[in-house]
């Protein structure tokens, strides 16, 4: 899309590009800090980095044809990294987004009826009434300082438990949240064993993530102990994602999930669900509020709308835009990282048993030879005739292992968006930019204040 002739967009902060002739062991060291600070100029020119990983080639792909290889035709000859499975088995244990072979096949069949548009259709009036009350929350504190990140975790938060449920998150928000921080802040960092030492070797750091695991796990399954005791009403349609989750079934054996399964799959829906579109809302807000004229353009298509049903997020078509925008500039999964189980050929280069594939939706979504104007705001590049190449853009990943909740965060988004400027001015009271990090998921590196006033 030529976007040349638009008014100039705004390019917001990043941070500075590394050396392309840093080490391999100064690499390791900023990964810890920040993995997006890793790359350099080149990863954002050329579509095929090789280099060398321990004792493994390495390649960056930046081409859509070769993801597209890696992610669709040969996505069973690639598994999940020795240091990606330590970063997020203490939290996720054997759910969908770890799961491999039969296993994964069984998980993904039977959850797939949980996350169809009909089911997620089902659950707006969950999101409403958060999204009411937040609303109303906000309004006793306008003109003030408002830390808008922390709010979008609260209410992020909030839909989670409500939409899995059915119950608020006032007694045990506090808790879920503190779990989230502790493992980001001091467990979900790559150190060097973690990279260096096949999974079956424990470093010093997984035993601390198992003890993490302990608690956590335990923790997860009285919120399901306690949804349990609530019951359902005999012949009731469900009535939340638990309901769903708690009766599915394979459609081809009949089976459905242990106790011990279901625990990692409510996990990873609460984990994956809440924090990845609580970062989503809090970007596209610093991005208006960076830009003024953006966020009038989406005050104005929410202008009369009642919003409370799929019908009415679809109308957004503008606001739809503004959240794709930026999840191509703010990626929730900065980084997919694969190694190979076998031989392979892939952009012409050829892989080996080990050899470690690394699709980085950050540099993709910034590539100069995939996008006009990669690092400016410019969410009507979303509104064209020619939507951008599947494998170009990955917010959500791709193939079959596509993220399954993709229409539930997208809804969610479409609508928090639209509600929370179609009620407030956004504004940044800091003016000390806000670079973006990659820890898991890819972060602010600090929150900035904003100032909201009703329209």
């Amino acid at each position: 899309m030529n976007i040349a002739s638009m008014r100039r967009p705004i390019i917001p902060p990043t941070p500075p590009r590394a050396p392309d002739n840093m080490s391999f062991f100064g690499r390791i060291a900023v990964i810890k800090r920040n993995m997006i600070a890793t790359w350099g100029q080149r990863a954002y020119e050329e579509e095929v980095i090789q280099g060398r990983f321990f004792l493994h080639k390495s390649f960056i792909l930046n081409q859509p044809d070769a993801i597209r290889h890696v992610l669709l035709s040969n996505y069973q000859n690639y598994t999940r990294t020795p240091a990606g499975i330590r970063m997020l088995r203490p939290v996720l244990g054997e759910g969908l987004l770890l799961a491999e072979g039969h296993a994964w096949t069984f998980q993904r069949r039977t959850l797939s009826p949980a996350f169809t548009p009909r089911a997620t259709a089902n659950l707006v009036p969950h999101m409403t009434a958060v999204l009411d009350e937040t609303i109303a929350k906000l309004e006793t504190r306008t003109n003030e300082p408002v830390d808008l990140r922390e709010i979008m975790q609260r209410m992020t938060l909030e839909i989670a438990g409500r939409t899995m449920f059915s119950f608020g998150m006032d007694q045990h928000g506090p808790t879920l949240r503190n779990f989230v921080m502790e493992y980001g802040e001091r467990l979900g960092r790559a150190h060097f064993l973690d990279m260096a030492l096949p999974v079956s070797w424990p470093t010093p750091m997984d035993r601390a993530r198992a003890r993490f695991r302990k608690r956590w796990t335990q923790f997860v399954a009285m919120l399901i102990a306690e949804r349990r005791a609530v019951g359902k009403k005999h012949g009731a349609p469900p009535r939340d994602l638990f309901d769903l989750m708690d009766q599915a079934r394979d459609p081809e054996t009949g089976k459905g999930f242990s106790d011990e399964q279901l625990v990692d799959e409510v996990a990873t829906m609460i984990l994956a669900g809440h924090e990845t579109t609580a970062t989503a809302l809090f970007w596209a807000l610093y991005l208006l509020a960076l830009d003024p004229d953006t966020q009038e353009e989406v005050a104005t298509e929410t202008r009369g709308e009642h919003l409370d049903s799929m019908v009415d997020i679809d109308r957004q078509k503008f606001t739809r835009a503004v959240i794709d925008e930026t999840m191509r500039l703010y990626p929730p999964a900065f980084l997919v990282a694969r190694a190979a189980r076998g031989k392979d050929i892939v952009a012409g280069a050829e892989v080996n048993k080990g050899d470690i594939i690394m699709i980085a939706p950050w540099l993709l979504h910034r590539h100069e030879k995939l996008w006009d104007q990669p690092n400016a705001f410019i969410p009507k590049r979303f509104m064209s005739k020619e939507p951008p190449d599947r494998f170009a853009y990955l917010p959500f990943g791709a193939g079959p292992r596509v993220c399954i909740g993709a229409p539930f965060a997208q809804a969610e988004s479409v609508l928090a968006l639209a509600r929370l400027i179609g009620a407030f001015r956004v504004e940044l009271m800091d003016a000390a930019p806000v670079i973006p990090f990659g820890v898991v998921t890819t972060q602010p590196d600090h929150s900035p204040m904003f100032r909201i006033t009703r329209r």
